[in-house]
């Protein structure tokens, strides 16, 4: 097939490259929500590089592990993407839903579906999620993190340091990534995160692993294994 299109005249083969651009931009998938008020509602996902909802399945999954009931939760969505972990959260109570994304396409979106669903518990901020995160005014202030950055392993740690700043102890971090937290290659460099961090529970979905993890008292940091 590349052989093929490298023979293609130039006007061609920029022809067809406008025209996946286009299916690119415009083409798009769909989760549903599946629990709580919203139960069943569609989010529609726009094509974009990086972009994972995190499926149906793996969600039922993680709101068996916390709990089908959210009520008086602070919940910090900080990859929204779709907006699926975090208006998971909000249909099913929790009191307040901050969504963060970067890519004006996808806030756009985002806001879309916020507006459809009438969800005034749930803010949408357009911005940095590290740089977010790190700001002093988000010290340990929600109850539960989700975290599913793209797998860049600089982008990847500094995520997880700005979700542990923005828990408390005992507060819960949702955490996906391409192996199990422990067996990542630059797991060791970063052993002091990793030790703040009491595994509740572990599964997989393909290539990624889901993690539900506590965040450990001062106290506890040095007892507490890695795996």
């Amino acid at each position: 097939m590349s052989a093929t299109r490298s023979n293609l005249p130039d006007p061609i083969k920029g022809a067809q490259t406008k025209a996946a651009q286009k299916v690119a931009r415009t083409a798009a998938q769909e989760v549903r929500l599946i629990g709580g008020q919203w139960k069943r509602s569609v989010l529609p996902v726009p094509v974009s590089a990086g972009l994972r909802p995190t499926p149906g399945r793996v969600r039922e999954t993680l709101f068996n592990w916390l709990g089908q009931d959210l009520s008086g939760w602070r919940v910090l969505d900080a990859f929204a993407g779709s907006g699926a972990l975090g208006l998971e959260a909000a249909s099913r109570g929790a009191d307040e839903v901050t969504l963060l994304e970067r890519e004006p396409a996808l806030v756009r979106n985002l806001q879309a579906t916020l507006t459809r669903l009438k969800a005034t518990q749930v803010k949408l901020q357009q911005a940095d999620a590290v740089s977010w995160m790190r700001q002093p005014r988000q010290a340990g202030v929600f109850d539960l993190v989700f975290l599913d950055p793209p797998f860049d392993e600089a982008l990847f740690w500094a995520a997880l340091a700005g979700a542990l700043y923005c828990v408390p102890e005992g507060g819960w971090i949702y955490l996906e990534s391409p192996a199990a937290l422990q067996d990542l290659p630059e797991a060791a460099q970063h052993a002091d995160l990793v030790a703040q961090l009491a595994p509740h529970r572990h599964g997989q979905a393909g290539a990624v692993h889901f993690h539900l993890f506590r965040r450990v008292a001062a106290g506890e940091i040095q007892s507490h294994p890695a795996a």
